[in-house]
């Protein structure tokens, strides 16, 4: 994986998670909390365990103080809609500034499943959009278990989205003489 590779995949991921918390928020208080038994019970806690993953993983791999809440104690929604933005503006940031080579360092951390581990960047980063892309997946279900549309988040719809903004930006440039 190059550093602009991880950029794409950083940034889609954070789209992605906005489209899914946007349909969420746009459900009752009642729906986004309903026990679906499946993932993380609702939508609502499912949404904070992504969170969680995106906080442990930029801790480890940029900014160990970036405060991380325990996995059995995560915060509420309400904190997720405020803190999630930041911490994608976080991760955009270190996407940004990271070169070939730091997406080839090896991080190390401590894991409650592994104990002492590393990874190569580029790995946590894949598994950081994996791990999204997976639980979105099971909000979509969850989402459609409720009745409602939920939101295109393939990545390809994130492709298209960015080729037409591109398109635009490089047609309000044209002179005709």
């Amino acid at each position: 994986m190059t550093a602009q590779e991880a950029r794409t995949h950083i940034r889609y991921s954070g789209w992605a998670s906005r489209k899914v918390l946007e349909a969420a928020l746009a459900l009752s208080p009642k729906d986004r909390a309903k026990p679906m038994n499946v993932s993380h019970e609702s939508i609502a806690k499912t949404l904070t365990h992504i969170y969680f993953g995106d906080a442990i993983w930029y801790s480890r791999i940029a900014d160990p103080s970036y405060p991380v809440p325990p996995h059995d104690a995560l915060p509420s929604l309400d904190f997720v809609v405020e803190e999630w933005p930041r911490l994608q503006t976080k991760w955009e940031a270190w996407a940004d500034a990271a070169t070939d080579a730091e997406i080839a360092r090896q991080v190390p951390f401590k894991s409650r499943f592994a104990g002492d581990a590393g990874l190569p960047a580029w790995q946590i980063v894949m598994h950081v959009v994996n791990h999204g892309t997976l639980h979105r997946g099971q909000i979509v279900g969850m989402l459609r278990q409720l009745g409602v549309k939920p939101p295109a988040t393939d990545i390809v719809f994130y492709y298209y989205e960015q080729d037409r903004k591109s398109t635009r930006l490089n047609s309000s440039h044209i002179t005709i003489s």
